[in-house]
């Protein structure tokens, strides 16, 4: 799939593009199934390596009858190619340099102008500088390329991620478009973007890949390949984690595909939908006419009067002045920021039943679909723009093995909730991460309740919103939550978030009392138990049941109840 060799930066020597195998060669396949079988992390153990396609044993790997919004298309796969070492190495027809607005040589692709010559940066500066998301060309000087195809990536920021989302997906375009107007067809493409510019590496790639996707679906006759080209080891075990999501080469890929392509791969061009920005007008009302009815006699009004008796009384101008027809949806943010402040006087002002009883503030508002997506969409782009490390140290939640009918499991131990020492925020953030693999298909949730009936649990308010932002994918592909060893408060916590929050998810939960009953949802060798768990087992149980050696963690049963 890629060389093995990176080049020098200076470009002695030329690589053609027969000399590049295409991504979608038998061969490249065999390389990605004997790639590292490290599946030692603590927070994957015995589940996914690191190629997402590789499905842990006994896993349907079918869609669940949802369709690919990218299905194998061999034509388009044959014009991708995947490369480890510097683009204006290759003989192609034009290589992109990632720049900046001036399209200074300094803020240039590293070794680009270098391996070009002089020539380059004289060009470039009689161009007048480029825009944000546009593209510009130049000649390629002494590069094997034609032409050097010039654009300008976005600043990253969180909080306007869509918008940088769609610039970037705009870059690609913008290179793909010069490309096929001066009638070339093969360009070699570097991760547009700069460290400076705060982007992050995976999102930008799942942008790179489905724009590029999305335009050769269009335009597949006109190009003949497209190179993304990797310099650093991260980049190049993203690609290949990420291309067969986009352009799958058989039915396995494309079924298994389905499960894990984000809540958003963009539209028709591969840039981000924003929904809630999206005018929305009812339906024109349907208008019976009526025949017209002559006054018997003639009225005599005023003249600046008779127009507006006449509009009063007008039935059929009535129609088209309702007031369905004339409205339109106001700003979501705005609306949920009057649902949540009136929400708010009347608990202040009234009865709270939720807060009497403890549990929080559940009056807020509900939320659409299109609510919920886009809030998990903004929480999921926040956690993958973050390093959530200290809060994957805690082991408060992490994925376990399969359950006994091979659904994907998520483990969380309520004894490492400390909420004195948690920030809640970046916890929920690290949750959207974490179950973002998950959901995308039925999976079962194990929650050990062992001696967290010490530690101070989050009220049924904080878990509604959670609910909230994981949406309702996680509530239809939720199989069940099975609870280790709970107890009476729990039971009525539990209860609680039946009556005030879902009962569709929160009916789904199964009480287990002993790791025995558990191992028969969930075999041992699926979970990663904490040793606490398996002392407090042998406490509440009165030792019956389970042996446990310390060094081993070999669980038995007694002799004479076998």
């Amino acid at each position: 799939m890629m060389q093995s060799s990176t080049p020098d930066s200076g470009g002695d020597y030329v690589v053609k593009l027969e000399q590049v195998p295409r991504w979608s060669d038998a061969e490249q396949r065999l390389s990605l199934a004997i790639q590292d079988d490290d599946d030692s992390s603590p927070l994957y153990p015995n589940l996914y390596s690191k190629d997402p396609l590789t499905s842990p044993p006994g896993v349907d790997s079918g869609g669940n009858g949802v369709s690919s919004r990218f299905p194998v298309n061999h034509d388009v796969n044959s014009k991708i190619y995947l490369w480890r070492g510097d683009p204006w190495n290759l003989e192609v027809d034009a290589v992109v340099n990632s720049t900046n607005e001036n399209l200074d040589e300094a803020h240039g692709s590293p070794g680009l102008y270098a391996a070009a010559g002089p020539g380059l940066a004289e060009e470039c500066t009689a161009l007048g500088g480029c825009r944000t998301g546009m593209a510009k060309f130049t000649n390629a000087y002494d590069l094997p390329a034609t032409r050097v195809i010039h654009t300008v990536g976005p600043k990253y920021a969180v909080k306007y991620h869509t918008a940088a989302e769609n610039a970037l997906s705009h870059c690609y375009r913008s290179c793909l478009e010069l490309l096929i107007e001066n009638d070339l067809q093969s360009i070699a493409v570097g991760c547009i973007y700069k460290e400076a510019k705060n982007y992050p590496r995976e999102p930008a790639a799942h942008v790179a890949i489905r724009t590029v996707r999305r335009f050769l679906e269009k335009q597949k006759d006109k190009i003949t390949a497209v190179v993304f080209c990797t310099t650093t080891s991260a980049d190049t075990e993203i690609y290949k984690r990420l291309l067969p999501l986009y352009f799958p080469r058989d039915k396995l890929e494309e079924e298994v595909a389905v499960t894990k392509l984000p809540a958003d791969v963009g539209d028709e061009n591969g840039e981000t939908i924003i929904y809630e920005r999206k005018i929305r007008i009812k339906p024109l009302p349907t208008v019976t006419k009526t025949a017209p009815t002559t006054p018997t006699a003639p009225v005599d009004l005023p003249v600046s009067d008779n127009g507006l008796k006449i509009r009063r009384s007008s039935s059929f101008l009535d129609t088209y002045l309702d007031p369905a027809f004339m409205s339109i949806s106001r700003d979501p943010d705005e609306r949920h920021r009057e649902q949540r402040e009136k929400a708010a006087a009347q608990a202040k002002g009234g009865f709270n039943c939720g807060k009497l009883l403890g549990f929080g503030e559940l009056g807020g508002p509900s939320l659409s679909a299109v609510e919920e997506y886009s809030l998990h969409s903004r929480y999921l782009a926040k956690a993958n723009s973050l390093s959530l490390s200290e809060i994957a140290e805690m082991r408060i939640v992490y994925c376990g093995g399969v359950d006994c009918e091979g659904r994907p499991v998520m483990v969380v131990v309520g004894a490492h909730f400390l909420l004195r020492c948690l920030d809640l925020e970046r916890f929920v953030l690290y949750v959207v991460k974490e179950f973002e693999p998950l959901i995308q298909k039925p999976y079962s949730i194990v929650y050990f309740h062992s001696a967290a009936s010490l530690q101070l649990q989050p009220d049924l308010g904080w878990m509604r919103r959670l609910q909230q932002i994981l949406g309702r994918k996680h509530q239809r592909n939720l199989h069940a939550i099975y609870v280790l060893h709970p107890t009476l408060g729990l039971k009525t916590a539990i209860l609680g978030l039946q009556l005030f929050v879902d009962g569709e998810v929160w009916r789904k939960v199964v009480y287990v009392d002993r790791l025995l009953q558990l191992f028969k949802h969930v075999t041992r060798e699926q979970l990663s138990i904490p040793d606490f768990v398996f002392q407090h087992d042998l406490e509440v149980n009165g030792g019956k049941g389970l042996i446990v050696d310390p060094r081993t963690k070999y669980v038995y049963q007694r002799p004479h109840e076998q």
